[in-house]
């Protein structure tokens, strides 16, 4: 796994996602400079977006191992990309300036466009997470995780609640479905919905390597039982554990745990 994926107006539809291995690039804007995305040819991606408000090569996207960065070409415009998992974090990208890295994992680019603000989603599952408990880890590179999560992230949040009745003692439970995780997660995160927690579990399946990462052309085949694979996954290697129901809201009164 090693780049980025963007994800043009909140679609998680595999076939309308552009996958980008590191050193890759991504020319967007009205007329952007290269063919449109899935224009044959072998022609360099680009991402055709037709609004009258946006520059006819409006900026670039570059993969760049565990991070990537954005050009802006615009000569008055500034970007904006946000952190959709911060509270308001956000950096600008101001008209002009070339290959501005971003740190997020989860990022949303937001382009104004007349009187409308246009977005596309980038996930970079590559965000690796090193082993810091090691003993001697001072005596050289510490090991980084074969799964990386953060455990603030919201989708680790999900996957906690996909996991919790197993957690909870009872190895055979049904999973719960998308409605019930909505249900179960929105005391602490008003927004959820169903849209919302499929997206995150899409993305946890290209995390954890169930699906092809964004290195590979291909979406790949449809991966059937999704929930059921994560949290056999999760479970088997210990990447959910008790503990982690802490995170979790408390449960309604007289609701089963």
């Amino acid at each position: 796994m090693n780049s980025i994926i963007v994800v043009p107006g909140h679609t998680t539809s595999p076939a309308d996602q552009i996958r980008l291995a590191p050193g890759q690039s991504l020319r967007f804007g009205r007329e952007p400079a290269s063919g449109a995305h899935g224009a044959p040819g072998g022609a360099p991606p680009a991402l055709y977006l037709p609004h009258a408000g946006i520059s006819r090569s409006a900026g670039q996207i570059t993969a760049t191992g565990t991070y990537w960065s954005l050009s802006n070409f615009s000569r008055s415009a500034t970007y904006v990309v946000e952190n959709p998992e911060g509270a308001g974090e956000h950096i600008k990208i101001a008209p002009g300036r070339l290959d501005a890295p971003v740190p997020f994992e989860f990022a949303r680019i937001v382009l104004p466009a007349g009187t409308e603000l246009l977005t596309l989603d980038i996930w970079a599952p590559r965000h690796d997470y090193a082993d810091r408990d090691e003993p001697g880890e001072h005596d050289g590179e510490p090991t980084v995780l074969p799964f990386p999560l953060d455990r603030s992230s919201r989708y680790f949040l999900v996957l906690t609640a996909l996991c919790e009745p197993r957690l909870r003692g009872a190895p055979h439970a049904p999973l719960p479905t998308v409605e019930q995780v909505v249900e179960r997660l929105r005391p602490s995160w008003p927004a959820a919905n169903r849209a919302t927690v499929q997206w995150n579990i899409d993305y946890l399946a290209v995390k954890l390597r169930l699906k092809p990462g964004p290195d590979t052309a291909e979406p790949g085949p449809r991966l059937v039982g999704k929930k059921e694979t994560l949290v056999s996954l999760a479970l088997r290697f210990d990447l959910v554990r008790e503990q982690d129901l802490a995170a979790l809201p408390a449960a309604p009164t007289g609701t089963a745990r």
